[in-house]
């Protein structure tokens, strides 16, 4: 009987297993995972949990019942020691699980700040899991102090949060602007005047200096000489894909663990997906950092684990909620020399349209779920309809699917 061992257990370890027994594969199943819960959407976690708007269980992606029910062994609270490739074992300190087939969905992890600088501070957070949320929940108290070091989506959205509970909430960006590494000017605009419009105090072209304070966070210094008062820190300043076993067992590594087309790493017995992947995307390689890629990863490597042989080819899109917006993204700016403005339906709602030349490369679409839909469906197809119609407030979109 053939065994499967999946390393991992968040959105792609329980898309990967569940694809599995979909399919028809009646061999052993084991899922492993760090953390006390079960599998369970992050996205949320930031978001609607932080907000008290979301209970625990609403968050896990099947019930917990699922994994038993389907003769898939979940252990959680587990953490993997090592991988031994030759022997084809999984170490769990002393004890070794082996396996026929490994898959690696082991996600990825935040970038801390430095302890020389204050990071090992009481009061300093991130914001990645349950047990960061659960920990930090307590300090959002309306009228506190909050630092959030870091202007990409995870602090824009923290900063939305804290600032909905009626916290008082200083941004600072190192960039000369927010979201600089993943948008246009356009969007870090919109977002810039969005937070400011709640309140949120937004330094950007200033970075950290160092945290202040006795054992708890106090106050922060910021490469411009001020200094701040606060109560506490959520530090959002990008994540790592979490590669070290895989590393440590001999896999190739670039940019996460290093996969073919199919999902197989170096060692063909070794499978990957999801945050912790990179692989093969155009001329070059892609990690994604998403919830659709997870699934659609795993889905795919899953069915290539039981002889597929199926190339997997990400349908991209990304998306963010702050406030009473909701950011969708589809496809990659990569490149973009020019951005295509077309106003939505309302003043809340508008969409930027990423071209390079008359490629049509992505589009980032604030309250205009159709611009979005039909945006993401012309990249998928590979049409790039004229840069001119887009910015035609006369032209409907769907007819560009058409054209």
């Amino acid at each position: 009987m053939s065994n499967i061992v999946v390393i991992g257990a968040g959105q792609a370890g329980s898309s990967l297993v569940a694809k599995l027994r979909n399919l028809g594969f009646d061999g052993k199943i084991t899922l492993i995972g760090e953390e006390a819960a079960p599998p369970y959407q992050r996205p949320p976690l930031s978001k609607k949990y932080l907000l008290g708007e979301m209970e625990l269980e609403r968050l896990y992606l099947r019930p917990e019942s699922f994994y038993a029910e389907n003769d898939i062994e979940l252990r959680l609270s587990t953490t993997v020691t090592g991988i031994d490739t030759t022997n084809k074992q999984v170490m769990i300190g002393a004890e070794a699980v082996p396996y026929d087939q490994l898959a690696l969905t082991t996600g990825s992890s935040p970038r801390y700040l430095p302890a020389a600088i204050g990071g090992d501070l009481d009061g300093v957070y991130v914001v990645r899991d349950l047990k960061d949320v659960d920990a930090m929940a307590p300090e959002c108290v309306e009228g506190k102090r909050v630092l959030i070091i870091g202007g990409g989506y995870i602090g824009l959205e923290a900063a939305a949060v804290a600032a909905s509970k009626g916290l008082q909430v200083t941004v600072v960006e190192m960039a000369d602007r927010i979201l600089q590494r993943v948008a246009s000017p356009e969007t870090s605009d919109y977002f810039r005047a969005l937070h400011k419009g709640h309140g949120v105090d937004i330094h950007e072209g200033v970075g950290l200096e160092t945290l202040l304070g006795d054992g708890r966070v106090t106050g922060a210094r910021l490469s411009d000489g001020s200094e701040l008062e606060i109560d506490f820190a959520i530090v959002g300043v990008g994540i790592m894909p979490s590669a070290g076993l895989a590393e440590a067992a001999g896999l190739e590594i670039d940019n996460g663990i290093k996969a073919n087309e199919l999902g197989q790493t170096s060692d063909p017995s070794v499978w990957t997906a999801g945050d912790c992947a990179s692989f093969p995307f155009r001329d070059g390689r892609l990690r994604l950092e998403s919830v659709p890629n997870a699934i659609d990863m795993a889905e795919i490597v899953a069915e290539n684990m039981l002889g597929a042989d199926k190339t997997y080819v990400p349908t991209i899109w990304f998306w963010s909620d702050q406030y009473d917006v909701k950011l969708q993204i589809a496809g990659l700016n990569t490149g973009y020399d020019r951005i295509i403005t077309r106003p939505g339906d309302n003043e809340n709602s508008v969409s930027f349209w990423y071209y390079h030349g008359e490629t049509l490369l992505a589009v980032d679409a604030m309250n205009d779920a159709r611009a979005y839909m039909v945006g993401k469906r012309l990249i998928d197809m590979g049409k790039s309809p004229g840069p001119a119609a887009i910015e035609d407030p006369t032209t409907e979109l769907k007819s560009l699917l058409k054209a």
